[in-house]
C-alpha cells in the first residue's frame, strides 16, 4: 500500500528551562504548522529527553522533518534523529528568545541550534534548511510553507513516470537521460517508445475517432480552421495517439522527438500536440529533452500552472531582459489574452499547426533548468524575474523575462559554465522551493 506524504514536527528541549515559555511556543508552533499542513504529525507533549524522542521517532515514517529547538538540547537528541533519518529532508527551526529583561535565559534555543547543526553536518551529505524566529513571525511561516511544498514535490517524484518518445536529434545529446540516473538521483521512472510507434497509431485512426480531439483543440485555439484540412486532421490523430498513450501508461512528463520525423514521416508537426498536453498538465518538452521535461514538471507542480519551454534567443542589456522562444509548443493557457492561443505554421518547414503567440505577463517568473556537470553530477539553474507584457517576438511562441539580476551577466556566466540551451520558464514565485529541492537532491545551485 502506498504511504501518504508525511511531515513530522520534532520539538526537542530540556525540562530545566522555563517551561511556561516553552509550552506557549509549543502550542503556537503546532497551530501554525497545522494551518499550513493539516495532517502534519506532532507529538502529544514536548519532547524533553532522549527516551521520549526515541519512542516518538518509532512512530514516524517521515518525508520531511521539522526539527525545532524548543529550548537548548544537547547533541544526543539530534544524533538519535540522524541515526534513523539522515536521508530525510530537514528544516532546523530555532525559536527566538521570548524575553530579554536582564533576568533568566528562558529557552537558550539558539545555542541548541548550533549543537544540532554541528551534529547534522556529521551525518548529512546534503545541505539542510534553517529558520530562526517565533511561530507568529511571517518569515518563519513562509519558510515552513516553502519547505513543505518542496518536500511534497520530492515525494511526488517517487511515483512520477516520464517517457522519452524517440531519440534526441544529432547534436542534442544534452537532453538525453539514462534510466538509472533518473531513478537513482530523482526517484523518477523512465519509459521509452519510438516516435514511429505513435505515428503508426495515429495513422490508423479514422477521422471520426479523432473528432472529439479536434473539437477540443478548436475550443482552446484561434485559427485552427485555417490550417489545411489534411494537417488539421492529422494533428487530431497525433493528439489522440499521444493523449491516450500518456493516460494509459500513467505518464506525467514526456520528452518527444519532433523534427525531422514528424515532417518527413507524417507530414504534420507534433508541436501543437505538445501544447495541448502542457495545457492538460502533462509536462511536454520537444527535441526529446528529458531534463527539460523534468524541469517543466517540477515548475508545474510548484506553480499550479503550465510552464513554458524554450531557448534563450535574445538579450537586451538596456532593458535587462532575456527572450525565450521555441517553434510553437507553449500551452494555450499561457497565451496573451488579447490574441489567445493563435495557430500558425512551423517557421522553418512551413507546415502547421504550431502555436504562434506571445505569452502573458506575470509579476513573478523563474527560469529553471536541471543541468548536468561534465562529471555526471546535477546542477540547478534558478533565475528570478518577471514575464513582461510583450507581443510575439518571432514566429513560434515567446516570453520576455526581465531578470532581477543583471541579464548580461546571467547570459555570460551561463555560456561560460556550459549550461544547456533549453529552459523552463515557471509562472510563479518558487525560487526558494527550487533551491530547497536542489539541496535535497545534492545538486549544485546557481541562483540569480
Amino acid at each position: 500500500m502506498k504511504k501518504n506524504f508525511q511531515a513530522a514536527y520534532v520539538p526537542i528541549g530540556v525540562g530545566t528551562f522555563h517551561m511556561p515559555s516553552a509550552d506557549d511556543q509549543f502550542q503556537k508552533s503546532i497551530a501554525m504548522l497545522r494551518d499550513i499542513c493539516a495532517d502534519i504529525v506532532v507529538p502529544e507533549e514536548k519532547i524533553l529527553n532522549v527516551e521520549a524522542l526515541s519512542a516518538y521517532l518509532e512512530s514516524l515514517d517521515p518525508d520531511l522533518i521539522i526539527l525545532q529547538n524548543l529550548t537548548f538540547a544537547n547533541a544526543a537528541y539530534t544524533s538519535e534523529i540522524m541515526h534513523r533519518f539522515r536521508n530525510v529532508p530537514l528544516l532546523l527551526w530555532t525559536l527566538r528568545e521570548p524575553v530579554i529583561d536582564g533576568g533568566r535565559l528562558r529557552l537558550n534555543a539558539l545555542t541548541g541550534a548550533f549543537s544540532a547543526a554541528n551534529t547534522i553536518r556529521q551525518f548529512k551529505a546534503e545541505p539542510f534548511e534553517f529558520v530562526y524566529g517565533s511561530p507568529e513571525e511571517q518569515q518563519v511561516r513562509e519558510k515552513a510553507e516553502k519547505m513543505i511544498r518542496a518536500a511534497q514535490v520530492k515525494y511526488a517524484m517517487r511515483s512520477l513516470k516520464v517517457c522519452a518518445i524517440g531519440h534526441t536529434p544529432q547534436g542534442f545529446g544534452f537532453g538525453r537521460a539514462l534510466d538509472n540516473d533518473m531513478l537513482e538521483t530523482f526517484g523518477v521512472r523512465q519509459d521509452a517508445i519510438e516516435a514511429r510507434e505513435l505515428i503508426d497509431r495515429a495513422k490508423a485512426y479514422t477521422d471520426e475517432e479523432c473528432r472529439s480531439y479536434l473539437e477540443d483543440a478548436l475550443q482552446r485555439t484561434v485559427g485552427l480552421n485555417e490550417t489545411p484540412e489534411r494537417n488539421r486532421l492529422d494533428f487530431a490523430r497525433l493528439y489522440k495517439a499521444y493523449e491516450e498513450y500518456v493516460k494509459a501508461n500513467g505518464i506525467g512528463a514526456i520528452a518527444s522527438r519532433c523534427w525531422p520525423d514528424f515532417f518527413t514521416s507524417f507530414g504534420t508537426p507534433v508541436c501543437a500536440v505538445l501544447a495541448m498536453l502542457n495545457d492538460l498538465g502533462v509536462a511536454a518538452a520537444c527535441e526529446a529533452d528529458m531534463y527539460g521535461a523534468l524541469s517543466m514538471w517540477i515548475g508545474m507542480r510548484l506553480s499550479g500552472k503550465s510552464a513554458f519551454f524554450g531557448d534563450p534567443v535574445s538579450l537586451d542589456e538596456q532593458a535587462n531582459t532575456i527572450t525565450f522562444w521555441h517553434c510553437g509548443t507553449a500551452a494555450c493557457s499561457l497565451a496573451r489574452k488579447d490574441t489567445g492561443a493563435v495557430i500558425g505554421e512551423h517557421c522553418n518547414r512551413h507546415i502547421g499547426p504550431t502555436m504562434e503567440f506571445g505569452c502573458e505577463e506575470s509579476e513573478h517568473a523563474v527560469v529553471f533548468r536541471i543541468g548536468r556537470n561534465p562529471d555526471g553530477t546535477f546542477r540547478f539553474l534558478i533565475v528570478e524575474g518577471k514575464a513582461l507584457d510583450r507581443p510575439k517576438q518571432f514566429f513560434g511562441t515567446s516570453t520576455v523575462i526581465e531578470t532581477k539580476a543583471e541579464a548580461e551577466k546571467i547570459i555570460a556566466n551561463s555560456v561560460l559554465e556550459g549550461w544547456e540551451p533549453h529552459y523552463a520558464v515557471i509562472y510563479g514565485d518558487c525560487a526558494d522551493e527550487l533551491e530547497m529541492l536542489a539541496h535535497m537532491f545534492k545538486a549544485e545551485v546557481r541562483r540569480y
